[in-house]
């Protein structure tokens, strides 16, 4: 979920609860808070701790909370704090900019794990990171008790196959990428956690079902009719989150502008909007 701001720049807290209400109306079946979407990196840690406490209260939905950094002690401060706030689940990234070895990340998530009795899920995202969990680390942090999922990222279906072969039945591992849903349910992922998802929740949620319902022909129309909104939910001029939010604005919803660097929203880019949405039968924008 993107993090809310008022017109000051401020964390709009109560557009967050807001929000949330409304994507879970829409299709969503769980909430990401404080993750790169959330930008997690322009957010103190008091206030992602209060956006995941107001979030918790306000849905009752699962909310996993993103407490990730590049330092594995204010990871583990981030990852305590929130466990205190009701969230049912952590979300940790692999450390960035750093560039850590495979024996650092696996000394890291470990560490993470043992503070905390959340469920703890991985995201692996080397384009942002520049490092990924290798194969044999995430097979290995698998075998964890509290690291039960995945959220990939990494852009490779064939080797997310290996990673659901050789973990347990109960480690899930969900789409990262929204245009790599469908390829990485093929080889046995679970689910999304998405972008495009904050307008098109319901659409992503029929075509998840109708993968694992047998629907194959049904699941692959549904991907068709999201390809613009995975197309236009990131970009060079326009990276993610800076779509999220005009999508969010033309639905009438919490969002404010994006928390420098991340930079205007270019110009044109409500236009492309409006005609997403309305490909999508979406009105009143």
């Amino acid at each position: 979920m993107i993090s809310p701001f008022l017109e000051d720049g401020s964390l709009d807290v109560e557009g967050a609860k807001k929000l949330a209400k409304w994507l879970v109306a829409n299709g969503n079946d769980g909430l990401v808070i404080a993750g790169t979407t959330g930008e997690s990196p322009t957010l103190t840690h008091d206030e992602q701790i209060e956006l995941i406490a107001a979030v918790v209260d306000a849905v009752d939905v699962p909310v996993v909370a993103g407490t990730g950094s590049n330092d594995t002690r204010a990871a583990i401060e981030l990852t305590e704090r929130a466990t205190e706030t009701g969230a049912a689940g952590i979300l940790s990234v692999t450390p960035y900019y750093n560039r850590p070895s495979q024996d650092g990340l696996l000394a890291h998530f470990r560490a993470v794990a043992q503070s905390t009795d959340l469920p703890i899920m991985l995201y692996d995202i080397p384009g942002r990171t520049g490092r990924k969990i290798n194969t044999e680390n995430l097979i290995a942090l698998a075998q964890e008790p509290n690291i039960v999922a995945l959220k990939d990222a990494a852009g490779d279906p064939g080797e997310t196959a290996i990673v659901i072969a050789n973990t347990p039945d109960d480690f899930d591992v969900y789409s990262g990428d929204d245009s790599l849903t469908l390829p990485l349910l093929s080889v046995g992922a679970v689910g999304v956690v998405g972008v495009a998802t904050h307008w098109a929740g319901i659409e992503t949620s029929q075509m998840v079902q109708a993968f694992h319902a047998g629907n194959v022909v049904e699941a692959m129309e549904m991907n068709q009719k999201l390809l613009a909104s995975w197309d236009i939910e990131t970009g060079d001029s326009r990276p993610n989150p800076i779509p999220s939010k005009t999508m969010m604005r033309l639905l009438g919803q919490p969002g404010g502008e994006c928390r420098l660097p991340m930079g205007p929203e270019p110009a044109g880019l409500e236009d492309l909007c409006r005609k997403v949405l309305s490909n999508l039968g979406r009105s009143g924008f």
